[in-house]
């Protein structure tokens, strides 16, 4: 189912239409500019309501976000010139708003300038559902999609923000630890703003269902977890002797908490 790091790139900034709720990026405290509640089954719309399996649908903001912060890319998929694409690049959150990276000469944020509709999804895979009949066999995962459109953003405040918040989600802390954008980095970046009217979640969990008449079939069946792991951090050959890997990226983590 379907909803940067410093680089001379446009962003993409999604604005959820609905004052919601933060839920904690892994290792990420509740964002002050989180306001309020959540406001579950606003972001429903026919376009967004299930029709197969609507038993693992959601619509709440807190399902919604949580995959969110956990996820570390997305894709985004949209229309041009008759030909549909489907993107995959980084993306942050703030708040209800979502940044996503894009080269200033892809063709997605030439495209998406212009106010066309997209398709945001981000999925995080959990396990393989391996099940005694070939039909059963599935996979584990938690997914979000968001429709919407696109708009420009002028201001270089929020672009610079965005670039923040884009690293930030990659990786906490080292936004402060980089050297900023430059001035020519800067022109060549730009921001699109997009007011989020429809969203929703999709979660499969637990063991294979399998049909009553195949439970003595004589095979194995169960479930084979699956997480992205960070292995050591290994440094590159022209750092200087004194500097030393830093905490967040020494103690780097994804995942439930």
């Amino acid at each position: 189912m379907g909803v940067h790091c410093r680089t001379a790139a446009h962003l993409v900034v999604v604005r959820f239409r609905t004052p919601v709720a933060a839920v904690p990026c892994y290792t990420r405290p509740p964002m002050a500019t989180d306001p309020g509640d959540g406001y579950p089954g606003e972001l429903k719309t026919p376009r967004t309501t299930l029709k197969r399996r609507p038993e693992r649908g959601a619509h709440d903001w807190d399902t919604i976000a949580a995959i969110l912060d956990e996820g570390l890319y997305c894709h985004i998929g949209f229309e041009a010139e008759g030909q549909p694409y489907a993107i995959p690049t980084n993306y942050g959150r703030e708040g209800s708003t979502l940044y996503i990276h894009g080269s200033s000469a892809s063709r997605m944020v030439r495209s998406l300038s212009g106010g066309i509709p997209l398709c945001f999804t981000v999925t995080i895979i959990d396990g393989l559902i391996l099940a005694r009949a070939t039909f059963h066999n599935s996979i584990n995962y938690r997914s979000v999609m968001v429709l919407g459109t696109a708009h420009l953003i002028e201001d270089e405040a929020e672009k610079m923000r965005g670039l923040e918040i884009v690293t930030e989600h990659i990786i906490r802390g080292r936004w402060a630890d980089s050297r900023p954008p430059t001035r020519q980095e800067m022109k060549g970046t730009g921001v699109l703003r997009m007011e989020v009217e429809e969203a929703s979640a999709k979660v499969r969990t637990g063991f294979p269902k399998d049909e009553p008449e195949d439970m003595d079939f004589p095979v194995w069946a169960g479930r084979i977890p699956l997480s992205l792991v960070a292995g050591e951090p290994e440094t590159a050959p022209d750092v200087a002797a004194d500097l030393h890997v830093p905490p967040y990226a020494r103690e780097y983590t994804r995942g439930q908490k």
